[in-house]
């Protein structure tokens, strides 16, 4: 009887940690194919022809068409750079420089990915279409309270993503380099 018991649990543990770690591998999956550089995570299997397993399944999950790996490479943040999720009540300040890339866009969508950028408004901001530091650092307002400069307006309420894509980016053959950086992400304010 005490060996079917412990034979029972051994079992219920087993399949316990098997369906959570591929729960977190499509889901999470930064130990499992995905980049993490800073607050911004990024698949970039995603668009070759024969993507990793893990890869496959963040895809099959996700059922989001992706950009082919010479086409570019979309990176996700779901918290600002301390760590904290990032909420539609606050507003953030993106800054810094972005891997090299011909173009890129930034756009704030809900957890259906439906855009939240205001009604009447841009839907996304293009790298063609800011006014840059002296240094050529960008420097980038998101949220819902009207802020100089460049500004991404939203509304609604809740937690939300950005979603920053680098189109035909050397960024894919440069993870494994030191002087890949992102943009930070601080929060500015928050009532």
């Amino acid at each position: 009887m005490r060996f079917i018991l412990r034979l029972l649990t051994a079992i219920c543990i087993a399949l316990a940690v098997g369906f959570g770690l591929s729960y977190y591998a499509l889901t999470d999956g930064r130990l499992f194919g995905a980049v993490s550089l800073g607050p911004w995570t990024a698949w970039p299997d995603a668009g070759s022809p024969a993507p990793n397993p893990y890869t496959r399944g963040h895809i099959t999950r996700e059922a989001a068409l992706q950009l082919g790996q010479s086409e570019g490479l979309e990176f996700l943040a779901t918290t600002d750079s301390d760590g904290a999720p990032l909420d539609l009540a606050c507003s953030y300040v993106i800054a810094g420089h972005v891997p090299v890339s011909t173009f890129w866009t930034l756009s704030a969508v809900d957890s259906e990915w439906v855009n939240l950028a205001a009604p009447g408004t841009e839907t996304t901001l293009r790298s063609n279409e800011i006014m840059r530091q002296p240094d050529g650092e960008m420097r980038l307002h998101v949220g819902t309270q009207l802020r100089p400069g460049n500004w991404l307006e939203l509304a609604g309420s809740g937690a939300f993503q950005l979603v920053l894509t680098l189109y035909d980016t050397r960024a894919l053959s440069s993870f494994a380099s030191s002087d890949t950086t992102m943009p930070s992400i601080t929060l500015e304010e928050c009532p």
